[in-house]
């Protein structure tokens, strides 16, 4: 899989290509001190003045090179991949091996903050059911109406942890019917098209 820069990102990575594998080196220091620090305008200035251009070339080549980590780690792609992808992108093989190096020590460092930021929704923890069946009312005394009642326990994502417990209750059929347009998502989900489209909307 090759990864799919924004033009925007991809027109900041470029940047990159032109400089020697030397310099391409400071700027993967730069890159790790954005991910750990933020930006940093002191930095940036300094490499201005040594490399003789603005400062906003200096920090939008930064943020290109964060975004191409943090977009490989997105999508976890392997060492053969990244290193195809960076190749499409323009990079010569010294330049290459210095980005590979980078992503390969960082990658698990930026996933864990991936994981760590932006909206959680609750997990899944675990769930228990129970199969009712009503025989008999007053009005028909012969009926068999089944019903199965879910207890779902899910963890907020929260600092607490707090499990909440919700309850659920369907007849068979519907159940079925959920079951089923659960499987259809997930198999749709993993489809060539979906993965493609999540590409472009992102």
């Amino acid at each position: 899989m090759l990864l799919t820069l924004k033009p925007d990102h991809k027109k900041h990575v470029l940047l990159l290509t032109e400089h020697a594998p030397q310099v391409l080196q400071d700027f993967c220091k730069l890159a790790l001190d954005y991910l750990q620090k933020g930006p940093n305008i002191k930095l940036y200035n300094a490499a201005a003045q040594k490399l003789e251009v603005e400062v906003n070339v200096i920090k939008n080549s930064v943020e290109g090179l964060v975004n191409l980590l943090l977009e490989s780690c997105r999508y976890k792609l392997n060492s053969e991949d990244f290193r195809d992808s960076v190749i499409a992108l323009g990079f010569s093989e010294d330049q290459e091996a210095i980005l590979s190096k980078l992503y390969n020590t960082k990658k698990d460092e930026v996933l864990n903050v991936l994981t760590n930021i932006g909206f959680k929704l609750p997990e899944y923890q675990n769930m228990e059911w129970r199969f009712e069946v009503q025989l008999a009312s007053r009005s028909l005394l012969k009926q068999v109406a089944p019903l199965i009642t879910l207890d779902l326990s899910i963890k907020n994502s929260d600092k607490n942890e707090n499990v909440e417990h919700v309850l659920l209750q369907t007849d068979p059929v519907n159940l079925l019917h959920i079951v089923q347009e659960l499987e259809e998502a997930l198999q749709e989900g993993r489809s060539q098209h979906i993965r493609r489209l999540s590409r472009v909307i992102k």
